[in-house]
């Protein structure tokens, strides 16, 4: 089968499994997906759920996060771990947008890679989610699973980035991620993947058991 018909067929069963998922973290505009987006780092996005629930009640803009006290905003996050550098990214992030950008998110990726603690991964889910930017988001899930299924050969986010834009339809690029988070989570579990159970297994190079 050629490249081009197996990852047409990959991407025809994730659709029929998973369908259109939306966007995991809990937002209601770009600045609470940024927000969001940043605490997620090395954290659960249902954790993050939950820490922001309350969070967005008690800074319920941009201002009073650019104007919260360090210590205090560490303490409200502080069970997304790396608490300081987060809080601290947060606040000089809403500083900036305040001060440069007029209180707005922007969606260039190289004004939204400017901003403290906002790399390319954080950018492309504002890029996507908010703007509709195809845009590819590479996670732990995305990296693990795309190298497993022969579409990126390489370690580096970024580098997946690029070898998944050359490979996959524009119209999939955000849906990628969000499908193959859920296929992360319930399939392709990093450290017992189902490969028995995997509907993608005859077209998955990296897959133990073939059907």
């Amino acid at each position: 089968m050629k490249e081009k018909d197996r990852i047409g067929k990959i991407i025809e069963l994730l659709n029929e499994h998973y369908g259109e998922k939306e966007c995991y973290l809990d937002h209601e505009d770009a600045w609470q997906l940024l927000v969001a987006t940043i605490l997620s780092a090395q954290c659960t996005d249902a954790r993050v759920n939950i820490v922001t629930k309350d969070l967005f009640v008690k800074y319920p803009d941009m201002k009073s996060f650019a104007d919260a006290d360090l210590k205090e905003l560490e303490e409200d996050i502080r069970s997304t771990g790396f608490y300081h550098n987060k809080a601290k990214n947060i606040i000089l992030t809403a500083r900036k947008l305040l001060e440069e950008y007029d209180g707005v998110v922007p969606s260039d990726i190289d004004q939204l890679t400017s901003l403290p603690g906002v790399g390319r991964k954080t950018a492309n889910v504002i890029r996507g989610n908010i703007f509709h930017i195809p845009s590819v988001v590479v996670d732990t899930h995305v990296g693990r699973i795309s190298r497993k299924l022969g579409l990126t050969e390489n370690e580096d986010p970024e580098k997946v980035e690029y070898d998944l834009e050359k490979k996959l339809p524009q119209d999939h690029w955000i849906l990628w991620n969000l499908q193959i988070i859920s296929h992360g989570r319930a399939i392709c579990i990093a450290r017992r993947p189902k490969c028995a159970e995997c509907f993608l297994a005859p077209y998955c190079p990296g897959c133990e058991v073939k059907k």
